[in-house]
């Protein structure tokens, strides 16, 4: 097979990443990764000098942090193509970690592009960056008043969750309506919740601008809610599923917030891997931050018994403990449209949870 090219994916010895390298591998690029195997995910990998047993042995690991200049220099020489997924996730960590995650995620990618543009030879060559993004960015999703069409309320008010009103009403003064969820597009305004989903903005937005400054085609992807088989479960930072998994595993029922009506889209790495190396190799996507999922949205409760049954626990008489309580900060509904991600990348989701 011809080598269509060299690809560095930053984090990708981590669970997005690794599977985007698989699929970079699977379409003939060479890969190199750029992690720092980091133990709240990897355990003791780093210090003890090994690898995650699913990383590719034809994939070249630098272990280096993303904010040591040098460190980055080194992993870009002789890339032609940049993946950024390297970040700390987790939104409610965020919320208390603020300096760190700050720390990592936006002077992380600043790092790791002032690299790029600022190191002789790398800036020439470099002819696609594509960077992660995150739907927390979006804060909450779209609704449909009867009365006001397509409204974009913020967070719900605490007295009304005090209520246990969970349904999402009409923000237009004198309204109040219930409003219906609708998929979210990219022309929706941002409204970031999170110390994380800022950092995420921060992202996408400094890649988009330094690639239009310098002429490269770049391409930012807002995930959705991603699973897959390489999630760490010791990592209660990395989404409901796998907190509710956890649970399962240790025979306790996963709890549910407010009546488990919340909406979201759970998309598999294998899909976010596939528009990864579709965003790199189209030509009509340059510039443009788009929205990655499958564009099924399934409720929370629904989320919790899938998982119950898949895992067995069913037969054990175990049910989701809803628990009719909120969480300050929680948004109700979000998933996406994802009509710009066919039409620019040709993507179509070929896993259902």
């Amino acid at each position: 097979m011809t080598v269509k090219g060299k690809a560095l994916v930053t984090g990708g010895a981590g669970f997005i990443g690794s599977y985007i390298v698989d699929e970079l591998l699977a379409h003939g690029y060479d890969v190199r990764v750029f992690d720092n195997l980091e133990p709240q995910v990897h355990g003791a990998l780093r210090e003890n000098g090994g690898r995650p047993e699913y990383l590719s042995r034809d994939v070249e690991l630098i272990i280096g942090d993303v904010r040591d200049t040098d460190a980055v220099t080194r992993a870009l020489e002789g890339v032609d193509i940049l993946f950024h997924q390297a970040a700390l996730v987790g939104v409610p960590q965020s919320m208390y970690d603020i300096r760190r995650y700050t720390d990592i995620n936006a002077l992380g990618g600043a790092t790791v592009l002032d690299a790029a543009m600022n190191t002789r030879g790398v800036r020439d060559r470099l002819r696609k960056m594509v960077v992660a993004s995150s739907m927390s960015i979006y804060g909450e999703g779209a609704y449909q008043c009867p009365d006001h069409g397509v409204v974009a309320p913020k967070l719900r008010p605490l007295t009304q969750l005090q209520q246990h009103r969970w349904a999402m009403e009409c923000p237009q003064p004198g309204c109040g309506k219930v409003v219906t969820a609708t998929p979210t597009t990219e022309e929706k305004p941002l409204q970031p919740l999170s110390i994380y989903a800022i950092g995420k903005r921060d992202h996408e937005e400094m890649f988009l601008s330094v690639g239009r400054a310098y002429s490269i085609p770049t391409v930012a992807l807002r995930y959705w809610q991603v699973y897959g088989q390489r999630q760490a479960l010791s990592n209660p930072y990395t989404g409901v599923g796998a907190i509710f998994c956890s649970r399962i595993l240790a025979g306790n029922a996963p709890p549910v917030y407010e009546d488990g009506g919340q909406l979201r889209d759970f998309v598999h790495a294998k899909d976010i891997a596939r528009a990864n190396v579709l965003a790199l190799e189209s030509t009509t996507a340059t510039d443009h931050a788009i929205n990655i999922g499958t564009g099924n949205p399934i409720s929370i409760a629904d989320v919790a018994w899938t998982l119950i049954k898949e895992m067995g626990a069913d037969r054990d008489g175990m049910t989701p403990n809803v628990l009719n309580e909120f969480r300050p900060g929680d948004t109700r509904d979000c998933f996406p449209d994802i009509s710009l991600a066919r039409e620019l990348l040709g993507y179509q989701p070929q896993i259902t949870f």
